[in-house]
């Protein structure tokens, strides 16, 4: 078994070098990832004839809720699994190097942030950092201990605290990134409007079943009044990747370069278009899951922008792959 060095995924300038290194993770998960050898098998996709990373197959992210999708043959260092509610079928991440992931959120991070030492991280996460087994809890937490001090924490009630460490961090010549599941950045920005204008204040999106879900533009309207500040920043990222992809302000997002995203046709699975400003499902490319399924299919509705960022428009309902009935064979 054999794989492309990590350094290499990490390494990339130009569309050639991701085309060759997208080609080399995709033919090793073409032949040791059983669970996506079956999918191309049914879709009846050789790997061998595909020569642009356009042309790969993507698999259904949902996967992850119903197979172990892992083509290492190590004992997996961890297993991150989805929010969900009681009863529901989460899905689980079987996560082969925990350096490799480690790897890529420091990477992305620093790449759209700058050097995490120059950060206090104040994290408001209270519907993940209540469960085990959150790769969001996992990567906040390996960003305060790289950014070497201990003026950040996790906050989940006691806002006096929050704030406290906020004044803190200024007053040792920090900067303050203050990241937070939506429904509990509303919740501050509704009881406790502060001013934050020095603040960067990242959503990480969802209502996880606590409020009524509101559009972006609404969210990030009312997080800008209460708090005095210019722009909402958001991350996106989810349980099935190693990689995140990050907006500083309007809902667009940008990619580190070993993550791409492509826009699939609404009423065709398998066809994606290179067209920009067209409205279809996001699918992604994510090379560092090189142990897991690096081509996935997501549930997300969205659209490219000619500055090469993405929008997210909404989500599908159950309905998004259906007339691709070969996904009932896997």
């Amino acid at each position: 078994m054999s794989i492309i060095p990590s350094r290499d995924l990490f390494d990339i300038h130009s569309e050639g070098q991701f085309n060759s290194a997208a080609l080399a993770v995709f033919r090793f998960q073409a032949k040791y990832n059983l669970i996506y050898k079956r999918y191309l098998e049914a879709l009846r996709r050789d790997p061998d004839m595909i020569m642009d990373y356009h042309d790969i197959p993507f698999m259904p992210v949902s996967f992850f809720r119903d197979h172990d999708i892992y083509c290492a043959q190590c004992t997996p260092d961890i297993k991150f699994l989805s929010s969900g509610t009681t009863g529901m079928l989460r899905s689980h991440h079987s996560v082969a190097d925990l350096k490799l992931y480690e790897e890529s959120f420091t990477r992305g991070f620093s790449l759209f942030y700058g050097d995490p030492s120059q950060y206090a991280f104040i994290a408001l996460l209270p519907s993940y950092a209540d469960r085990e087994g959150s790769s969001l809890v996992y990567m906040v937490k390996g960003l305060m201990r790289l950014s070497g001090n201990n003026l950040g924490g996790f906050f989940l009630d006691n806002t006096d605290a929050l704030f406290d460490a906020i004044t803190k961090a200024r007053d040792n010549g920090l900067k303050v990134m203050l990241i937070g599941v939506t429904f509990a950045l509303l919740d501050l920005a509704e009881k406790h409007p502060h001013d934050l204008n020095d603040v960067i204040i990242m959503e990480t999106g969802g209502m996880k079943g606590r409020r009524k879900e509101i559009i972006r533009e609404e969210l990030h309207e009312i997080l800008c009044q209460a708090f005095n500040i210019e722009s909402v920043h958001s991350e996106y990222g989810m349980t099935e990747l190693l990689s995140q992809a990050y907006s500083s302000g309007k809902g667009l997002f940008y990619t580190p370069p070993w993550m791409k995203i492509l826009i699939r046709d609404s009423h065709d699975p398998l066809y994606h278009t290179t067209d920009v400003n067209c409205n279809g499902g996001i699918s992604i490319i994510d090379l560092a899951n090189v142990w897991s399924c690096s081509f996935l299919s997501t549930s997300d509705l969205g659209r490219l922008t000619e500055s090469g960022a993405f929008e997210i428009l909404g989500r599908f309902d159950n309905s998004d792959l259906r007339g691709c009935n070969l996904l009932l064979s896997i």
